[in-house]
């Protein structure tokens, strides 16, 4: 008997994998809506540096999860999993497929695994949290972090602003570390995601993927990122620790701007690489994540035909002719 084909199938990769070029040739072919896992494009107002898809994609293929929060506003894993759940029933009621793309691999990991039950956010203690990193820096709240929760600690990178805090802020509230809330599921049964309906796109030379950051940040660079930035800042209500403004390349231009408001040749070459280099170990992260999902279907995505390989597991994973 005919396998009944999945309500919703997956694509990660790190960032300038080739993800969003996939996803458009799949939805050119079969009937899907995609579903964003990304937690910068949910923002409004930031297009430019998070390489946000242009209005003609936009148009070709429905989208969800783009443009859904104003950047003062935060969006977390639990939003996500609860959005995504809602749309993937939604889209399947209009006899579709919810194809997941993005790189924010928190948002895949948790709609896999399922929701913890963690204490609420506490704007008072994210705001003495945020006090002390515009005093001490966030390697040194890395550095406390190490201290109470080494398991959570080992995972993230000293300057992981945003998620630094939010172990502290658990501890904080709760008096235990942020790994005990861990169920240790490797997969949630009620998830609307199967691990083994999870494509991932990842390079065999590192090399390949590294130039391609470069060139993206450069396009964005040439596109008018820093003119964008301007913009955020000029609303005067958005401050450099929003999760919105931490967004790698948000955070760095920021930061440019702050010392440079008219910066010259030399800054803007200082951007660039420290730009470039925040993306190389946001994709770096983004490796890491996905080794941690070991039944997900692996594409090399340097290889010449890459995209042909994507086409035939999709084809394969809903029964259609590839």
């Amino acid at each position: 008997m005919k396998a009944e084909a999945p309500r919703c199938i997956a694509l990660a990769g790190p960032t300038a994998s080739g993800k969003t070029a996939a996803a458009l040739a799949i939805a050119a072919r079969w009937p899907v809506e995609i579903v964003s896992v990304d937690s910068a494009l949910v923002y409004r107002g930031m297009d430019i540096g998070t390489a946000k898809p242009h209005a003609a994609e936009l148009a070709a293929v429905p989208h969800h999860l783009i443009d859904i929060r104003d950047p003062a506003q935060a969006y977390s894993a639990a939003d996500f999993v609860r959005d995504a759940t809602r749309l993937v029933g939604e889209i399947a009621a209009r006899g579709r497929t919810a194809l997941l793309v993005g790189g924010t691999l928190l948002y895949f990991k948790t709609l896999l695994t399922g929701l913890d039950d963690l204490p609420a956010a506490d704007p008072a203690v994210r705001e003495r949290l945020e006090a002390r990193a515009r005093a001490e820096g966030w390697p040194a709240l890395h550095a406390e972090l190490q201290r109470i929760d080494p398991p959570t600690a080992a995972r993230l990178f000293p300057n992981d602003a945003q998620r630094i805090q939010r172990a502290l802020e658990v501890f904080a509230v709760s008096g235990k570390p942020l790994s005990s809330f861990h169920s240790g599921r490797e997969h949630d049964p009620h998830s609307p995601l199967r691990e083994d309906h999870l494509l991932s796109l990842e390079p065999r030379d590192r090399a390949w993927l590294h130039a391609r950051i470069a060139e993206r940040f450069d396009a964005m660079l040439a596109a008018g990122l820093l003119s964008e930035v301007r913009t955020l800042r000029a609303r005067g209500d958005l401050h450099a620790e929003l999760p919105s403004m931490r967004c790698v390349g948000y955070r760095q231009a920021w930061a440019t701007l702050d010392a440079h408001p008219s910066p010259d040749a030399a800054a803007l070459a200082e951007l660039r690489d420290r730009g470039v280099f925040a993306t190389r170990q946001l994709a770096k992260r983004q490796l890491t994540w996905l080794r941690s999902l070991p039944a997900r279907r692996v594409v090399a995505a340097d290889a010449p035909d890459a995209l042909e390989q994507v086409m035939a597991v999709v084809a394969a994973w809903l029964g259609r002719p590839a």
